[in-house]
């Protein structure tokens, strides 16, 4: 059995050199949105083995399309702890995913978002008795609000206080109409009012960032780099379905947790790379686009002639800086928790070669298989793979893209002043 497993692979980039496994050109996928508005193995235990079997399950039933190569690293040789696999259920919206993952330490503004984010768990119990728990969590992030304000107030950025001020205003009035609301017992109207409270939240968390938290270590500190968030919109042709015919996937780029990784493709954007390229895999696992045509596997700098390729960059959480050119794995770093993990319907990362950990350049995957006993950093790919943003907006039409499928476009929407060092404007 150990055996077995010892040479289950699961692939999310594509090499041609390397052994078939998950398409790289298979494990590409984007961001679709409509309407925009080499080490001898330990022998397992029992346990592991029980645990590695879920975990492959997990990851393999999109079956690997042979003569490509994806590269998520096989299992080995330790794994995640048990304890990690039931610390409880992995937060997988993507929204709450980036303001947990923002550089901030504000208890009192948490203690506002998590009640509001509850309401999605409270909207799951069937029919108007759902409005009982939504009561209750608007009435704790209303309480939540009116307590520590002065302490959110507290923690904006000397620069942002007008704006946080003003987007605290907001929020306590949509409390108010939210509590109206479940008092009409209009449960149709609950989800869209959260987000909107949600969104009041997160740029109030964005408010108190004040500044770039680190320093870029000086070998990548000249590479194009996003030093914040920037928001782009991917519109996608879909091809053979008349259901669908043209998709905008509205995509989030952290450059807080991601600064090399979100501003390689920031810059690859500006230079319309991705503009026309077709979805290059799309097999349940994953989509995935950003090999060019050519014998060249990512971007060539024109004005260098050679091919452009990125460190592996992962943020654990509690660390101050990402760590670089190194898998959590080969590090000991087996119950390390990642900043950005492989959670969320859509999770974008960096597609690479398998045993070279700093090759990535512009293939680019958006990961869709879904298990519950994959988790947070129970997840084989979290730690291997460099996550620098989710889908926020239609993530669900993922699932409809084809190979074939043509990116129309993708244009950055905001954030654009966050992009430092970009190679786009320089004349090649």
């Amino acid at each position: 059995m150990a055996a077995a497993l010892a040479s289950s692979r699961c692939w999310c980039s594509r090499s041609r050199s390397s052994p078939p496994s998950l398409p790289a050109r298979a494990a590409r996928r984007s961001v679709a949105r409509c309407a925009l508005p080499g080490e001898k193995r330990k022998a397992f235990s029992w346990k592991e083995c029980t645990i590695s079997v879920a975990l492959s399950v997990g990851l393999l039933t999109g079956a690997p399309t042979p003569g490509w190569s994806a590269h998520a690293s096989p299992l080995e040789p330790v794994l995640p702890d048990v304890s990690v696999l039931i610390s409880g259920p992995p937060v997988k919206d993507p929204g709450a995913l980036l303001r947990y993952a923002l550089p901030i330490d504000n208890k009192a503004i948490r203690e506002v978002q998590k009640p509001l984010e509850d309401i999605t768990d409270s909207l799951k119990v069937a029919g108007v008795r759902a409005l009982d728990s939504v009561e209750r969590n608007v009435r704790q992030a209303s309480k939540a609000l009116n307590n520590g304000r002065s302490l959110i107030l507290a923690g904006l950025a000397e620069s942002k206080r007008a704006n946080g001020e003003e987007l605290l205003n907001k929020l306590a009035v949509g409390l108010e109409e939210l509590q109206r609301i479940v008092e009409d017992r209009n449960r149709d109207a609950v989800a869209p009012k959260q987000k909107e409270l949600l969104q009041y939240v997160g740029t109030v968390e964005e408010d108190m960032v004040d500044g770039f938290p680190f320093e870029i270590p000086e070998e990548y500190s000249n590479m194009p780099l996003l030093k914040g968030r920037a928001t782009v919109d991917m519109k996608v042709k879909i091809k053979d379905n008349p259901n669908l015919e043209d998709c905008v996937f509205r995509i989030v780029l952290d450059g807080y947790n991601a600064p090399v990784t979100a501003g390689n493709f920031v810059d690859l954007v500006q230079r319309k790379f991705y503009d026309g390229m077709e979805i290059q895999r799309a097999d349940g696992f994953v989509v995935q686009t950003g090999d060019p045509e050519g014998p060249a596997e990512g971007f060539i700098d024109p004005s260098t002639g050679k091919s452009r390729t990125i460190p592996l960059e992962i943020m654990v959480d509690g660390d101050k800086a990402p760590v670089y050119g190194e898998t959590l794995e080969e590090l000991g770093r087996y119950k390390a928790q990642t900043k950005l993990p492989f959670n969320a319907f859509g999770t974008m990362a960096m597609a690479r070669e398998e045993f070279d950990a700093n090759s990535a350049s512009s293939q680019v995957f958006w990961l869709l298989k879904e298990s519950e006993l994959t988790p947070s950093n129970a997840n084989i790919l979290d730690g291997r793979y460099a996550v620098f943003g989710y889908v926020t907006e239609n993530e669900d039409y993922l699932a409809d893209l084809k190979v074939g499928d043509v990116i129309e476009s993708i244009q950055v929407v905001s954030g654009l002043d966050n992009l430092v060092n970009p190679s786009y404007k320089i004349v090649g």
